[in-house]
């Protein structure tokens, strides 16, 4: 990471498919960098904002059908479009130190890989909605998608989205395409991307994606 990167804070983003845990590993790994004094900013995508959290609403309560995948990028562009402005950029340029439940990689993967929206398309929108911000590490939490969606089947307490009920637009294959997009995201770019198994129990997640952001944080 280059000096200038340090000077405006460190910014991490976790990713995966849909019941890899990767939301209570965000909320670990924020609790345990706090104990070191640092200023900690936990945010979500989409959310994050007044206006991201409305979008959240739309995008993941709609009923299934109401919407299609260009569709959703661009709404999920728009949230992300705020949570840069409003909250991450913000933060990075006092010298916090950002933890993202999702960033841009999600719609790549999601609008892309799975919901067939060419990616080169997807890029240009990525780019107007980060101003080409990019993640200091993206931690990949990996699991199946068959033990994933039982997860979320069996204890989301909140209710299931959109992505997990319109069986329709996103069923198996549909998942299965989205980790795939996101293992070959993150073995093209080893420099940013680290694998975590989110198999394990959480306790031993937390320890690899510890692991995995560690060197960040060494003076």
């Amino acid at each position: 990471m280059t000096d200038s990167r340090r000077s405006r804070g460190i910014f991490v983003t976790l990713e995966g498919p849909d019941g890899a845990g990767k939301s209570s590993q965000a909320t670990r790994l924020a609790e345990r960098l706090r104990d070191t004094g640092r200023e900690i900013v936990l945010t979500r995508e989409p959310g994050g904002t007044t206006v991201g959290e409305g979008v959240r609403e739309v995008l993941m309560y709609s009923p299934p059908g109401s919407l299609d995948s260009a569709t959703d990028a661009l709404l999920f562009n728009a949230a992300r479009s705020r949570n840069v402005r409003e909250v991450i950029r913000p933060a990075l340029e006092r010298g916090a130190v950002v933890i993202c439940d999702r960033f841009g990689d999600s719609t790549r993967a999601y609008q892309g890989y799975g919901g067939g929206v060419p990616l080169e398309k997807l890029e240009r929108v990525i780019e107007l909605a980060t101003d080409g911000l990019l993640p200091d590490r993206t931690i990949l939490v990996d699991l199946s998608v068959e033990a994933g969606l039982a997860r979320r089947q069996a204890g989301e307490e909140r209710g299931l989205t959109r992505f997990e009920t319109d069986d329709a637009a996103h069923g198996l294959t549909f998942h299965e395409r989205v980790r795939a997009g996101y293992l070959e995201m993150a073995a093209a770019d080893p420099g940013r991307w680290r694998l975590v198994d989110g198999a394990q129990d959480p306790e031993a997640v937390a320890r690899a994606v510890w692991s995995a952001v560690a060197d960040l944080f060494e003076d």
